[in-house]
C-alpha cells in the first residue's frame, strides 16, 4: 500500500472499478435477498437481474454487511500496510451498514474513523474520492475525514422514479406520501435531504418530470466547477440522453459519470429510476 491512510466504503457508492483500483479504495458489499437467496451486490447479482426480478414481482429485500465482514476487511487493509482507515458509508437512515462498521472498528488492529456521509450512490462515491485524494497527498485521517465531510456538505442528489411503491415497501418513504402520489397519478421528483429521501416536486408526466430534473441539476450546478453522476436502473436511453444534454448545459462540468445503480438501491427504487448527483469540487 502506497499510503498510510486507507479508504474503505461500501458497494452502494457505485464507483467504477478502475477508479477504485486507481485510488486503492476498498468497498464492502451489501446483500440483496432474492427469494431465499442472499447475494452479494456487485459480484453475485447484477442490476439487470434485479430489475427482471422486480418486474416479475419477486420478493426482494436488502441487508447490511455483518460486523464480521467489516472486521475481516479492516484486518486485510491493515495487513497491506495501512496505519489508519477512514470508513465512509451510506446514510444510516437507509441501512445499518454504518452501525456494523462502528462495531467492527472497535476491534480493528489500526485506528478506524467511521463516517455516516448521509449520502448514497455517487454522492457517496464522490466523498470517498475526496478522502482518497487527500490521503494520497499525504493527508492524515482527520484531513481525509474533513475532505469527505466537506464534499458531502456541498453535494446534492435528485432522482425520478416511475412509482413510489418500491420506496414505500422498503420503508424509505412514508406510506402517506406514496399513496398521495398514486392517487394523483403524479410522477415524483425526490431529493436526498439530511440523509433521508424527501419529496421535492410532483409533476404530471414522466417527460415533464425528467425535463424538470434536468433544470434542477443545471440550476444547482450554476457556473461552479462540478462533478456530475447520472444514475439509472433499466433506463439506459434516458440516462444517456440526460447526460448528453447536461454536457451542453453545465459550463463548469469537470467529470460526468453515467452508470446503472446496483441491486441494493435498485431494490428500493424500481426499474425506470433516473437520478443525478451534483458535487462541487
Amino acid at each position: 500500500m502506497s499510503r498510510h491512510v486507507a479508504i474503505v466504503t461500501d458497494s452502494t457508492a457505485y464507483l467504477p472499478q478502475r477508479t477504485m483500483e486507481r485510488h486503492d479504495i476498498t468497498a464492502v458489499p451489501l446483500t440483496v435477498v432474492l427469494g431465499n437467496q442472499a447475494l452479494e451486490e456487485g459480484t453475485e447479482i447484477s442490476a439487470r437481474s434485479l430489475a427482471l426480478a422486480l418486474q416479475k414481482r419477486r420478493p426482494v429485500t436488502t441487508s447490511r454487511p455483518s460486523p464480521e465482514v467489516f472486521a475481516r476487511t479492516y484486518r486485510k487493509v491493515a495487513e497491506a500496510g495501512a496505519t489508519g482507515i477512514v470508513s465512509l458509508h451510506l446514510s444510516a437512515e437507509f441501512s445499518g451498514t454504518y452501525d456494523a462498521a462502528v462495531l467492527a472498528a472497535r476491534e480493528a488492529p489500526v485506528p478506524v474513523r467511521v463516517v455516516d456521509t448521509g449520502m448514497v450512490a455517487m454522492a457517496l462515491g464522490f466523498c470517498a474520492l475526496a478522502a482518497a485524494e487527500t490521503a494520497e497527498a499525504g493527508g492524515s485521517m482527520d484531513e481525509a475525514v474533513t475532505a469527505a465531510e466537506k464534499r458531502a456538505a456541498g453535494t446534492s442528489a435528485y432522482f425520478y422514479v416511475d412509482t413510489l411503491d418500491y420506496l414505500r415497501r422498503g420503508g424509505r418513504i412514508g406510506a402517506a406520501q406514496a399513496l398521495l402520489g398514486s392517487a394523483l397519478a403524479v410522477k415524483p421528483l425526490l431529493s436526498l435531504d439530511d440523509g433521508r429521501i424527501e419529496m421535492l416536486e410532483k409533476v404530471r408526466t414522466a417527460s415533464k418530470a425528467i425535463a424538470r430534473l434536468e433544470e434542477i441539476v443545471v440550476e444547482r450546478a450554476g457556473a461552479h466547477e462540478v462533478d456530475i453522476a447520472v444514475h439509472h436502473l433499466a433506463a439506459p436511453e434516458r440516462a444517456t440522453a440526460l447526460a448528453d444534454r447536461l454536457r451542453d448545459r453545465v459550463p463548469g462540468l469537470a467529470e460526468l459519470h453515467v452508470s446503472e445503480v446496483g441491486a441494493v438501491i435498485g431494490a428500493h427504487t424500481g426499474p425506470g429510476l433516473l437520478g443525478a448527483v451534483v458535487s462541487p469540487r
